[in-house]
């Protein structure tokens, strides 16, 4: 899972921390340089906030990114590129982004690249999963397990379906200590957090998917909440819908 020359696919701004923050203190002990690719602001777009915090819209962007820069200060990664797109919208930006990402891999000398993986904790994670599986030509693919809820438990740092091929860390005490700093930075989401364990980070090759269904059936991490009436933290998009831009995607490639 190490090399020379890593990029890291962050689909918002503390993924880095929460999927593999362990693993870029050893790949740095291995002298490897890490490089993060930003894929969103983390944020949802302003007309899904509240009337009174779209007047802070600004504010919250600069906000997440100085968490961000911040986090990789601590962490000596340095960022290839951020996108000025808001959280839930990865999937209609699938042609920008992975031309982005092309770019940056070559311009970089990348070897390899990190990505969540495909298990239906944000549907803009599941995008950047499927984004990596059209690099595998550029770059050899591993990804890193950050949440799910298979079977209707709430689940870190596991992945849903073992195959075999997992690398798991388990994290020393000052791994764990790092990694509790590192969320710290994260102020904004300190919410969207608390749910994280620093005990291990799961990591394989990047396995094969069918990106037209759903990463496992039943109700999937970013569904749990969708019962409750309009709110910005919530996202109501379903599934299907995901599945479909990937599809479309794939097909107008041809």
């Amino acid at each position: 899972m190490f090399g020379k020359r890593i990029l890291i696919l962050i689909p918002h701004p503390d993924d880095e921390v929460v999927g593999c923050c362990a693993a870029v203190g050893r790949a740095h002990d291995q002298g490897a340089q890490l490089f993060g690719a930003y894929l969103t602001t983390g944020v949802p777009a302003r007309e899904l906030l509240w009337k009174r915090q779209q007047t802070k819209y600004e504010e919250k962007l600069r906000r997440r990114k100085d968490e961000a820069l911040s986090a990789a200060r601590l962490l000596d990664i340095e960022p290839a590129f951020f996108q000025d797109i808001p959280t839930r919208m990865l999937k209609t930006h699938l042609k920008a982004t992975r031309e982005a990402l092309i770019r940056a891999i070559q311009d970089l000398e990348i070897e390899r690249l990190w990505t969540p993986a495909y298990e239906g904790g944000h549907q803009d994670h599941d995008t950047a999963n499927f984004l990596a599986s059209t690099l595998l030509g550029f770059a050899e693919v591993w990804e890193f397990s950050e949440y799910h809820f298979f079977n209707g438990k709430v689940t870190s740092q596991e992945f849903l379906s073992p195959n075999g091929t997992e690398e798991v860390i388990v994290l020393e005490d000052a791994e764990r200590t790092r990694k509790q700093e590192a969320l710290d930075l994260y102020r904004s989401e300190r919410g969207n957090l608390r749910h994280i364990r620093t005990l291990q980070e799961a990591f394989r090759p990047l396995a094969r998917y069918d990106y037209t269904a759903p990463p496992h059936r039943g109700k999937l991490f970013y569904q749990r909440f969708q019962w409750v009436p309009r709110h910005p933290r919530i996202d109501y998009c379903r599934p299907e819908e995901v599945c479909r831009a990937f599809s479309d995607f794939l097909t107008g490639q041809k």
